[in-house]
């Protein structure tokens, strides 16, 4: 007797979402703020202002930046605002905050742009092992925004996951 080995997950109708898909492709750089204060620390706005308008800002074309300050000092909003202006004006796209936030945000926008249509009425699966760890409300998020269409959401991996929802 001949037995045929069959990958019944990959025959099943179980979609899988990964937030890294969302992300594939995508380089975010951090642009520190910390060199252009007085030792590290202090804001001297003529002195900032000079830097903002002195920078190359075209070295950063075509790059995702993540405005940040690397040290504990105390900053002006207005001071990453004009750095993100600068950007802006320069087409490059940016966010103030660190990568982490930055990647939640743009998963974030994915998951507003997502096509339901994809997933309706299928049992869906929220791969949740990773290396990175991304904040609760990005799940709640995506909960939000399929949970009416989907028949399903579990979350985990397909050989092992946790029932989330199920529709009645």
């Amino acid at each position: 007797m001949k037995y045929e080995i069959k990958n019944r997950v990959s025959e099943s109708k179980l979609v899988t979402i990964d937030f890294y898909d969302f992300l594939k492709d995508l380089s975010i750089e951090e642009f520190d703020i910390k060199p252009w204060l007085k030792d590290d620390l202090v804001l001297i706005e003529k002195d900032f202002r000079k830097n903002v308008s002195n920078f190359n800002w075209s070295l950063l074309k075509g790059k995702n930046i993540s405005i940040i300050c690397s040290n504990s000092a105390i900053i002006p909003d207005w001071a990453f605002m004009l750095v993100s202006s600068e950007l802006t004006r320069s087409g490059i796209e940016n966010f103030i905050g660190n990568i982490k936030s930055y990647k939640e945000h743009l998963i974030n926008l994915k998951i507003n742009d997502f096509d339901l249509n994809s997933i309706a009425n299928k049992p869906v699966i929220i791969k949740g092992c990773s290396d990175d760890k991304f904040s609760k409300f990005i799940y709640s998020q995506l909960i939000q925004k399929i949970q009416g269409v989907v028949s399903s959401i579990m979350f985990g991996e397909a050989c092992s996951s946790v029932p989330i929802f199920k529709k009645k």
